[in-house]
């Protein structure tokens, strides 16, 4: 059966990459309350330190995340009766989420960027929620680059 990893290698990765960072900065700019503060601060941060930071992360990060989204999707692809990616992840969002944030957790981890690292840190605590939150998007996104044949 052919992976995540392989289905989005098909399409131009600059596509995906600019349609998950299109994702990102919708998903930061519709969060609210201190919470969401603190998160649009730390994005703002991150661009104004290095502007294309979020582009670059999402190329560096992309096969670690559909890989680490594989057997899920694996799992959608065989499932007859799931209809879309978006709809499966609903069903699978806490094991999505903490997948996708054992690999940022590790790479914040071993990161020389100490504004970055410090930024991640603050936000953690609120990550699962918010990874959570942005899954329907996620999964959109896999269901318009890699559908289910």
């Amino acid at each position: 059966m052919t992976t995540l990893t392989q289905r989005l290698d098909t399409v131009d990765r600059q596509i995906v990459i600019d349609d998950t960072a299109t994702l990102i900065d919708n998903e930061v700019a519709n969060k609210s309350g201190l919470s969401g503060m603190a998160i649009k601060g730390g994005y703002k941060v991150v661009k104004k330190l290095k502007p294309n930071m979020i582009e670059e992360a999402i190329d560096n990060l992309l096969d670690d995340f559909s890989q680490a989204l594989d057997p899920l999707y694996q799992d959608y692809v065989a499932d007859d009766g799931a209809t879309t990616f978006e709809a499966y992840l609903a069903d699978h969002d806490k094991q999505a989420a903490n997948d996708l944030l054992g690999i940022t957790d590790r790479r914040a981890e071993k990161t020389d960027h100490k504004v970055l690292k410090k930024t991640y840190g603050r936000l953690r605590g609120q990550a699962e929620k918010h990874v959570r939150e942005a899954l329907p998007g996620v999964g959109r996104l896999i269901d318009r680059h890699a559908p289910k044949e």
